[in-house]
């Protein structure tokens, strides 16, 4: 069971993966930023195929065109947060494009602790291995 958690904003950067600054690829000078800055948290995913303002499609299909394949930084975390790193990207992205969009965040449910009783045989208060459903033995 999932239950949301509230509203966030996500932001998007689509970049080459040949993009650098300072020797470094930008995608990773994007997350190393964000979590200086305490964001929830970045992830960079590689695309297998794309094109930008160039209108030269990028593949990994093809050999001669499989450099500089496009890659998309995504993070997550309140609308207040993501504003405020707006700004630290301006020096950064040049050629690529930055997206918000509003979004809800939603979690797994933990599941409910048991109560009372010793603890099982496993860890302290959980299912022991021979129980792994926590069930009591009859």
């Amino acid at each position: 069971m999932t239950r949301p958690t509230g509203s966030a904003l996500r932001l998007t950067v689509f970049i080459g993966e040949n993009e650098t600054w300072h020797h470094k690829p930008l995608y990773s000078e994007i997350v190393h930023r964000a979590h200086a800055a305490g964001l929830a948290g970045a992830s960079v995913f590689r695309g297998i195929e794309g094109f930008g303002a160039s209108s030269l499609i990028h593949t990994s299909r093809l050999l001669s065109l499989s450099e500089d394949l496009p890659v998309a930084v995504v993070v997550v975390d309140t609308e207040e947060r993501v504003r405020a790193f707006l700004p630290l990207l301006d020096e950064l992205v040049g050629s690529g494009l930055v997206v918000l969009d509003e979004c809800e965040v939603v979690r797994p449910q933990s599941p409910p602790r048991p109560t009372g009783g010793a603890p099982g045989p496993g860890r302290e208060g959980g299912p022991g291995p021979a129980d792994p459903k926590g069930e009591k033995p009859s």
